[in-house]
């Protein structure tokens, strides 16, 4: 059988899909979109350009009206109407304003489209919260990246300590139990596995064990 042209890698936040994603993809010499990176993007303007975030008609004429690019293989650089944004994709306004605005259900059927066009022709990894089911349901290869919240939040707090920042566990702890609430609840395409996905738990095993075993899989299809 051929090698998967597209793999759709989900999970809750801070489970390693990012990373695990643009590794997997450098090994396989595909390309790497984070579509999470384009709800930030999209959640930066609108905090530049003061939308209400609870107002949910004028986000999605706001993702309506945006241009999202991500930039190289590896998607390393995201751009919003021209300006980079990658440095903003991070910062306390965005992490705790994305959750509110990927619920929309107007926003995330423009950001879908735009994430399926991304993969017209395979060759790519895509990591996020629906894409096994719903962004790229025919996908050749589905990853659910399994990982308990206090995972999740130690290795959150770890990554802004190395960046320098004034953090404590618990106030991380306690965002990522109400985001994960949001991201599992809402109406339009919660995050859940896919039935036909492949469940890693990712408690016990680092990013790169996670690659190996992606691998491998890739190699047994």
């Amino acid at each position: 059988m051929s090698m998967p042209s597209t793999i759709a890698i989900d999970g809750p936040v801070a489970s390693g899909k990012s990373t695990v994603g643009r590794r997997l993809a450098q090994r396989l010499g595909y390309r790497f979109v984070d579509t999470g990176a384009m709800y930030r993007a999209l959640t930066v303007e609108a905090v530049r350009v003061g939308i209400d975030l609870e107002d949910e008609a004028a986000l999605a004429r706001l993702a309506q009206d945006t241009a999202i690019d991500i930039e190289s293989s590896e998607g390393n650089r995201v751009i919003v109407n021209g300006r980079d944004v990658t440095a903003e994709l991070r910062s306390d306004a965005v992490e705790r304003g994305v959750s509110p605005v990927s619920k929309v259900a107007g926003v995330r059927t423009v950001l879908v489209k735009k994430q399926q066009a991304m993969a017209v022709g395979g060759g790519i990894v895509m990591a996020g919260r629906d894409i096994g089911t719903n962004v790229l349901t025919g996908a050749d290869l589905k990853i659910y990246l399994d990982v308990s919240v206090e995972e999740q939040a130690r290795r959150r707090y770890n990554e802004l300590l190395a960046l320098g920042e004034d953090v404590e566990y618990q106030a991380i702890l306690d965002n990522l139990i109400r985001r994960d609430r949001i991201d599992s609840s809402r109406s339009a395409n919660p995050l859940r596995p896919a039935d036909d996905a492949v469940r890693i738990d990712t408690d016990k095993m680092d990013e790169d064990g996670v690659v190996e075993y992606i691998i491998k899989l890739v190699n047994e299809r």
